[in-house]
């Protein structure tokens, strides 16, 4: 997830330096939006996370 985040991301920066505004604009939306959800899941791993049996 933090992969495609980070691809969209160079997306965005490639388009916004040719001057593709919508397409710079769409790409560091979704890299934003995954991001929130690695995020989401990161933390939620860690809280529910497995503990060997006692």
């Amino acid at each position: 997830m933090l992969g495609y985040a980070l691809i969209f991301l160079v997306i965005a920066l490639i388009a916004e330096a040719l001057g593709l505004g919508g397409v710079a604009g769409e790409s560091a939306w979704i890299a934003h939006i995954l991001f929130v959800i690695f995020l989401v899941l990161f933390i939620v791993s860690l809280v529910f996370r497995r503990r060997p049996p006692v």
